[in-house]
């Protein structure tokens, strides 16, 4: 787990970790699910985070665990009810992280209407690279991939999302005010997949700083 963060000469006591689902349309299309009529907000713990080249453990309570690497926000400076207009400036940094699924048990929690914490919000469900600081870097402007064992399972372009970031700070900062610390996991595009014990997962960027990270399992419980 990380206790804390660092990005440029700053390091941080990690705070929220708020995560938009349903971000990019082909993701949308390869789970099947409807598209949304806002950004779809949910929330992990703390103890999700894991640093880069750390050893995640696999979790014992479901059988499918996928992969959505992500943009993430760090945010470095206080705001409730931002504007889109200016809620880039409140962005002190971006890193590339994973939003670990179990996708078998968020299947089974839709059927019954049920919250998805189970499935998304385990300890070591959110591996988190270094921080390059957010000066001169645009949003809408960060090309990303991810690979498993070396090869190359999913690409996305945050120009893609859906909700661009401005409106998602907008949005979360209607309902919480953003502190820094508060990290925002924007969404994963199209080509999640499956991870196995051995397997080495590695996030890149041309923009961003790469990680990896080396999955072992199950946690005994």
């Amino acid at each position: 787990m990380m206790d804390e963060i660092k990005a440029g000469q700053r390091e941080w006591k990690p705070g929220r970790v708020f995560l938009i689902g349903k971000n990019y349309r082909e993701h949308v299309s390869e789970l099947g699910d409807p598209p949304s009529e806002g950004p779809v907000v949910f929330m992990k713990p703390a103890s999700s985070l894991m640093p880069p080249g750390a050893v995640v453990r696999m979790p014992s309570h479901g059988a499918v665990l996928h992969h959505e690497v992500e943009v993430v926000a760090l945010i470095g400076r206080e705001g409730r009810a931002i504007s889109e207009s200016v809620a880039e400036s409140h962005v002190f940094a971006y890193a590339l992280g994973v939003d670990l699924t179990l996708r078998d048990v968020q299947g089974r929690l839709k059927k019954q209407g049920l919250p998805w914490e189970p499935s998304k919000a385990f300890d070591e469900s959110a591996p988190l690279g270094p921080f390059t600081t957010a000066a001169g870097i645009a949003a809408a402007g960060i090309p990303f991939h991810c690979s498993v064992n070396g090869q190359v399972r999913q690409r996305g372009h945050t120009r893609d999302m859906i909700y661009p970031l401005g409106r998602i700070i907008r949005e979360l900062s209607k309902v919480w005010m953003l502190r820094p610390g508060d990290l925002i996991f924007t969404g994963t595009p199209a080509g999640v997949g499956p991870l196995s014990p051995g397997d080495t997962l590695r996030v890149e960027s041309p923009v961003l700083k790469a990680a990896s990270w080396r999955f072992e399992g199950p946690i005994e419980c």
